[in-house]
């Protein structure tokens, strides 16, 4: 299977995800859903996740960019089954895409960026109690400089930015 280019652009930059469809099936057709139905035109960088602003309590501090819808209810339902990256291949390295989740599957328009290598997201990483991990489906192949010049900027700040980076369009390229 080809490797499916998706471009986002904000006002002030533009970046491009490569999804690993062949490898991450599920996971993949489920972003590229969202991107196709327009879900995530609008929406917002809307998360900066530091080394400053977790508590110290955490098992795992992680580094990442979320973006997309958020979503606050913890009991959504699961929509799709849950891709490990165990089974996958598709390890939480610097810039690699993965969705968002509260249970496995229990998925919700919404995506983050991996600033730093994350083995704790991985399947049996601490991050998650559940031990199964986030499921990667692709990486930022193009414009990743931007998002480290956000993330360096927003450094210290609150997890949740007062001004989050618009997303104008996300959309399949190539």
């Amino acid at each position: 299977m080809k490797s499916v280019f998706v471009e986002v652009l904000t006002p002030e930059f533009t970046f491009t995800i490569e999804v690993n469809a062949a490898a991450a099936p599920i996971s993949g057709a489920y972003f590229l859903a969202d991107v196709d139905a327009g879900r995530l035109d609008d929406t917002a960088i809307f998360r900066i996740v530091n080394l400053h602003n977790q508590p110290d309590t955490l098992p795992a501090k992680i580094e990442v960019l979320q973006m997309g819808l958020m979503e606050a209810d913890t009991t959504i339902p699961p929509v799709i089954s849950h891709e490990t990256t165990g089974a996958t291949g598709l390890l939480h390295r610097r810039g690699t895409v993965s969705l968002a989740r509260y249970a496995p599957g229990a998925v919700y328009h919404s995506i983050f960026v991996c600033m730093r290598d994350e083995p704790s997201l991985d399947e049996g990483g601490a991050r998650n109690p559940d031990g199964l991990g986030f499921a990667a489906f692709g990486s930022v192949v193009q414009g990743f400089e931007h998002l480290q010049g956000l993330f360096a900027v927003n450094a210290r700040s609150a997890e949740y930015p007062a001004s989050p980076v618009r997303l104008l369009r996300v959309r399949r390229v190539g």
